[in-house]
């Protein structure tokens, strides 16, 4: 159960939220991302009351979450659906997505043609996708091997956004 949180977080920071399980983390994040409204108080996010989900803020569970039924490219483009983009720009995306995740000739595979840590890194690339301005992660690395987790650590540049590697 969640009471009386308080957060300033400034754009650029990097905030880690510890607890033993069941005290409220996971509930937090959701609320933060607008996934879940009903609480007694107030979330701000860029001055504006959060209300609901927004393409601003992105999440990545501790799990996949894949759609079955839906191929990567396809799981990835799905958070694009609301994006302001034409098709072109959004396939685009994709790709670059797919190649920054490292899984360049898995576009066609179906999420039970994966590997968890595969299927993690789909959803990583749906949560990374916008841009959002602010990225909520609930232990998203757990699935991946540890070769995996110090290669994509050394993909950011000083500006804090992502580069594929190759």
């Amino acid at each position: 159960m969640l009471d009386r949180i308080e957060l300033a977080v400034a754009a650029g920071e990097f905030l880690s939220i510890v607890g033993a399980s069941g005290c409220g983390k996971f509930t937090l994040l959701r609320l933060i991302a607008g996934l879940d409204g009903s609480f007694d108080g107030e979330i701000v996010f860029d001055g504006a009351r959060v209300a609901s989900t927004d393409l601003s803020r992105g999440i990545v569970f501790q799990d996949h979450r894949l759609f079955p039924w839906l191929k990567v490219e396809q799981n990835i483009a799905v958070a694009l659906r609301n994006a302001p983009l034409g098709k072109d720009d959004k396939a685009r995306a994709v790709a670059e997505h797919v190649e920054l995740v490292g899984l360049r000739g898995y576009e066609r595979h179906y999420p039970h043609q994966l590997s968890g840590g595969m299927a993690q890194r789909v959803a990583i690339a749906r949560g990374l996708i916008n841009r959002p301005r602010l990225l909520l992660l609930d232990e998203p690395f757990g699935a991946l091997d540890a070769l995996t987790r110090s290669r994509r650590k050394t993909n950011c540049n000083a500006s804090g956004r992502t580069k594929a590697s190759r």
